[in-house]
């Protein structure tokens, strides 16, 4: 009996499905550049309950022919590519011809359009893979195409969706990255009804402004560029504008929004030396490369894209970044409106020629994902080398650090694993251990002095401690504070004027999933338009805090599986408050003073301050008398 299944079209779509329509941002993404690949000027984008019970995208495109509603429906069916040397110069969105028929697939989907010079529209559904009949019905010419209940068929997938919010803010997330990439296209969007983000296809400033509002303008440069046959334009952020995460970056690579890492790690490079740590720097900038040195179809849902070069995308990007930060003199050419340029001349794009790759400007240390690849000088008509590298074959090293030669042997492997159980008891006990000798009989050692009126000296046995007065008091004040905030109760202190913060889609999602957290705080925040949140209440504590550093910190997170936590929210606040009131270094305190502050330290040597800082340092008699060459 035959072992291998020919699967059936529903089950191989349905299996499709799982790779293409992960999410419902997934359905506006194939519907939307559907719409972008016919020609559209005008979109309007619907969903209800974060696209779960509703998506429906119109647009004025080219429409489809009747003739062609059927295929339209059919797995791997396209009318962007027709033979496979089109593989190697794609230009539109899409390109696989597997969207539509893995969505019919798992929804409910209905179809209406009318071609360009048509008589009449017409309309199709599609069911769970199950088509119906064409029928003619009344619309402009355009497309449009809605799914409903999304996943019925597939419970699992549906079960393990987000909160219709969540859902929500991934959708508009997405919309708005196509309001930046495409912005001669007027979008509308509405979520259960009502309008939250509408362009008008005025350019990219109109866009801008739309999405982040026309005060980010003031703080960004607008760049135009060419280098080395790469054209790059849009908006990067001034180094005093910095964000608290990523969701402000935006990159576009031949009109195709993309997350690459030898673009973002070139951006970062060149933003280094003027950001501090756990700051992000903002830009929407669009990248124009000849469509033969660029791979589109390297990832399901064409979000990354692969280079020929890496190392030619990367100089040419930082040079253009580092220049126009740094304020060369050659940022007045890549600068817009800083001065008068002359008449643009058309560009000719010669296809799979570049120049010589010494002249490309990169910084020394070049990150690992573009260091993989060698790259051979180029000529002075340099043709793209289609060929890629072979991984190099592994070289061993002996425990002495030696390296064995291509024919030796691996090294073998253990039989048996270690017991993770036993090696964690070992490390307890080893702790345990370790927090014994660092702890004295306090009532046993004898004050010597103080020097330099910072640090009191004791002597125990054989062992002398220095203690940082500072230190040591900033800690037992911050273990106090900490405990006190513990149990304390919330109390709220009202603003005179409530604080505005203004988000993005995902950091308002992200504020709402964690309201209770801030709650508890006690930061009354509630939302305040479509992305601001209006902070009415601050704790008692905090009242001098800046607000905008402190939800800076809570943002930063956005994006990553870590929520917001009271204790580490706290943490940095409260350790500032210990700094504050411990004595300072220099100060001179009085016998009784010391006797107190060492009695509270409970004979525990080995704590730190809460910045790090230890609180003691611990000098034996033989390593004083070895100082002294006493001891050989």
């Amino acid at each position: 009996m035959a072992k291998i299944n020919i699967l059936d079209s529903s089950v191989f779509n349905r299996i499709a499905a799982g790779e293409v329509v992960d999410r419902p941002y997934s359905v506006v993404k194939e519907f939307v550049e559907n719409s972008i690949d016919a020609g559209a000027t005008s979109i309007s984008i619907e969903i209800e309950r974060g696209g779960k019970d509703r998506i429906c995208v119109s647009d004025n495109g080219s429409g489809i022919e009747r003739e062609d509603f059927t295929s339209a429906f059919l797995p791997h069916a396209t009318s962007k590519i027709a033979r496979v040397e089109d593989l190697d110069v794609i230009m539109t969105l899409g390109f696989r011809g597997e969207a539509l028929a893995s969505i019919a697939s798992v929804a409910n989907v209905t179809v209406k359009s009318r071609a360009a010079g048509g008589d009449c529209a017409y309309q199709i559904s599609c069911s769970g893979g199950k088509m119906g009949e064409i029928l003619p019905c009344a619309r402009d010419v355009g497309t449009e195409i809605c799914a409903e209940n999304l996943f019925f068929n597939t419970p699992v997938r549906a079960k393990f969706l987000k909160s219709d919010k969540g859902e929500e803010a991934e959708i508009t997330n997405s919309v708005s990255r196509f309001i930046l990439g495409n912005p001669e296209i007027s979008f509308r969007y509405f979520v259960d009804g009502k309008l939250c983000l509408q362009s008008f296809g005025g350019g990219l400033e109109e866009a801008v402004a739309a999405v982040y509002g026309a005060s980010v303008l003031r703080e960004c440069y607008e760049i135009s560029a060419v280098k080395h046959g790469i054209a790059i334009h849009g908006y990067v952020g001034k180094p005093s504008f910095t964000k608290a995460n990523r969701t402000y970056q935006s990159t576009f690579v031949n009109g195709r929004y993309v997350v690459n890492a030898t673009i973002g790690s070139a951006i970062s490079n060149a933003f280094a030396s003027y950001l501090m740590k756990r700051q992000y720097p903002f830009y929407i900038l669009f990248i124009d490369i000849p469509p033969e040195v660029v791979d589109v179809n390297v990832h399901p849902n064409k979000a990354d894209v692969r280079f020929e070069n890496n190392q030619v995308i990367y100089g040419s990007i930082y040079s253009i970044i580092s220049s126009v930060l740094d304020g060369n003199a050659s940022a007045l050419e890549y600068i817009v409106g800083v001065k008068e340029t002359p008449q643009k001349q058309e560009i000719e794009v010669v296809q799979n020629t570049m120049p010589d790759i010494k002249s490309i400007e990169t910084p020394k240390d070049v990150p690992s994902v573009i260091a993989e690849k060698k790259t051979e000088p180029l000529q002075e008509n340099y043709t793209w080398n289609y060929s890629y590298d072979r991984a190099p074959a592994p070289i061993w090293l002996h425990d002495s650090g030696n390296r064995e030669n291509e024919n030796s042997k691996e090294p073998q492997r253990e039989e048996q694993a270690p017991d993770v159980f036993e090696e964690n008891k070992r490390l307890i006990l080893a702790a345990e251990q370790k927090a014994k000798q660092q702890k004295i009989i306090f009532e046993n050692a004898v004050y010597r002095g103080c020097l330099f009126q910072t640090y009191l000296l004791y002597e125990l046995g054989d062992d002398c401690y220095l203690i940082d007065q500072h230190a040591a008091h900033e800690r037992l004040l911050f273990d106090r504070f900490r405990e006190e905030m513990r149990k304390r109760a919330v109390v709220k202190q009202p603003m005179l004027l409530p604080y505005v913060l203004t988000v993005n889609a995902q950091e308002a999602d992200f504020l709402t999933d964690h309201s209770k957290v801030l709650e508890e705080i006690g930061f009354e925040c509630e939302q305040f338009g479509s992305n601001s949140f209006k902070i009415s209440t601050v704790p008692m504590e905090l009242q001098d805090v800046s607000l905008a550093d402190f939800f800076a910190e809570v943002l930063k997170n956005v994006g990553t599986l870590k929520g917001i936590r009271l204790n580490e929210l706290l943490r940095d606040k409260l350790a500032m408050t210990a700094c504050k009131h411990a004595v300072k270094g220099g100060m001179a305190l009085t016998d009784s003073e010391k006797d107190k502050l060492f009695e509270m330290l409970g004979g525990d040597m080995g704590l730190k301050c809460p910045h790090g800082r230890p609180i003691a340092v611990k000098l034996s008699r033989y390593e004083i008398e070895k100082m002294f060459k006493r001891i050989v």
